[in-house]
């Protein structure tokens, strides 16, 4: 009876999940900011995803290693409050922003409430992907965002352990042009419990099932990809909300047979990268915080050269271009401005450096 009952709350699990918090929840948050409830009532419920992605986690665990602390807790609940901080001072800041910056008053106010919190999402959507890729070729932008791929394990709260001057850049892309056309303060609200349940379903260690949204939504199915290790092989699907644009932009990537684990996590070019919550505030301004001169190595062979299978890819990450720049034998090269990894790009490499 308890193996019978355990299996159907995991099914539940598995299958109620994403739904429980993209719609319930995030349909509560909207519910709550259409009515002008108060914020905290939005904290309660951002709260309540929280405790959600912590039970469901440990129902049914992609990787049982990952629901254990690294000596990463305190550092990472740290992470969430200064950078949930930051996403309720952006959301407080937009009617002085409404009042002291014109606009053309074109926010489609007529609109149901949930169509104008949807159509804001896909506009932030936008502009955080947008920087978020940036953040992989700009050396000084990389510098804030690396301590982002510093994780070796991915669960819930990974989604808010950024550094907050990143956190402020990528929320400031993606709110901007909706402020300009008028957003209202409400919505904003909405947007920004949004953002929070969509990195604790990005990144949770859950393994939860989705069927053919899996290509059009961004979570955690996808984003493992974008987190490993290898500089160019993780610069993937890098949207927030969506895939759309990783689509669009050619720089999706998924193989439905890959399994992950912690070696495959982190950066390879930096792996001693600070692990404390100080540290990793003061080391992007250090000489040694942009790994920009590193190189990475994918796949090794005794003759690299005697098969384009087995060759060494050296794998730069640039800050002007983000490209895959060489390997030894000039496979795989790509100068030409190509993505950093066709569709399925991931399925292209070697079977040693998927295994790696």
């Amino acid at each position: 009876m308890h193996t019978t009952t355990r299996t159907l709350l995991q099914q539940i699990a598995r299958y109620g999940y994403v739904p429980f918090m993209l719609i319930g929840l995030n349909g509560v948050g909207v519910a709550l900011a259409a009515a002008g409830a108060p914020k905290y009532w939005l904290l309660l419920v951002s709260a309540a995803a929280i405790t959600a992605s912590f039970l469901v986690e440990r129902t049914i665990p992609y990787e049982a290693t990952w629901n254990h602390a690294q000596g990463d807790n305190s550092r990472d609940r740290i992470h969430v409050a200064v950078n949930e901080t930051v996403i309720l001072a952006s959301v407080a800041v937009i009617p002085l922003l409404a009042a002291i910056v014109p606009t053309p008053g074109i926010w489609p106010d007529g609109w149901p409430f949930p169509l104008q919190v949807l159509a804001a999402i896909l506009i932030a959507d936008l502009g955080i992907t947008v920087v978020h890729m940036a953040s992989h070729n700009i050396g000084l932008l990389w510098r804030f965002h690396a301590v982002h791929h510093s994780v070796t394990r991915f669960y819930g709260l990974n989604g808010l352990m950024k550094h907050p001057l990143h956190q402020t850049v990528e929320m400031a892309a993606g709110v901007a042009p909706l402020i300009l056309i008028g957003l209202p303060v409400e919505v904003a609200a909405a947007i920004a419990l949004a953002v929070a349940i969509q990195l604790l379903l990005q990144h949770s260690n859950a393994d939860y099932r989705v069927g053919p949204a899996r290509f059009v939504l961004a979570l955690n199915e996808g984003h493992r990809f974008h987190h490993l290790k290898w500089a160019g092989v993780g610069d993937v699907n890098f949207g927030l909300f969506t895939l759309i644009w990783d689509h669009l932009f050619r720089t999706y990537s998924y193989d439905p047979t890959r399994r992950f684990g912690s070696e495959h996590l982190g950066m390879a070019a930096n792996p001693d990268y600070p692990t404390g919550y100080l540290d990793q505030l003061v080391y992007p301004f250090s000489a040694s915080g942009g790994c920009d001169d590193q190189h990475d190595t994918v796949v090794s062979s005794p003759d690299p050269c005697a098969d384009a299978d087995a060759a060494v890819v050296e794998v730069r990450r640039s800050p002007k271009s983000g490209h895959l720049e060489q390997d030894e034998c000039g496979h795989r090269e790509d100068q030409g401005g190509e993505p950093l990894l066709q569709p399925g790009g991931v399925d292209s490499l070697p079977d040693s450096a998927r295994e790696k």
